[in-house]
């Protein structure tokens, strides 16, 4: 799994790709009763690169936040669901 969440602030985390290669296509989408559909699209993020998700807004006790993205190497599709 290429991502790993700074969780030091709830409403802001900030997700790394730690992987190895870049992950294309990324969007991230949220399952929460307030935000419940929102997309955000973020395109390709490359190795070591972040991002901040700004939560504000959500219920932080129940948000599930779903990242999914492409692999190069294969052209699969990914998720990976995390909670804040």
């Amino acid at each position: 799994m290429p991502w790993r969440v700074d969780r030091g602030d709830e409403a802001h985390p900030i997700v790394h790709n730690d992987g190895a290669e870049p992950a294309d296509f990324v969007r991230v989408t949220y399952d929460d009763a307030r935000c419940v559909g929102d997309t955000d699209l973020l395109g390709q993020l490359a190795p070591g690169e972040s991002f901040e998700l700004c939560l504000c807004g959500a219920d932080l006790d129940s948000i599930v936040v779903a990242v999914a993205w492409f692999r190069p190497s294969d052209g699969l599709e990914y998720v990976w669901r995390f909670v804040v």
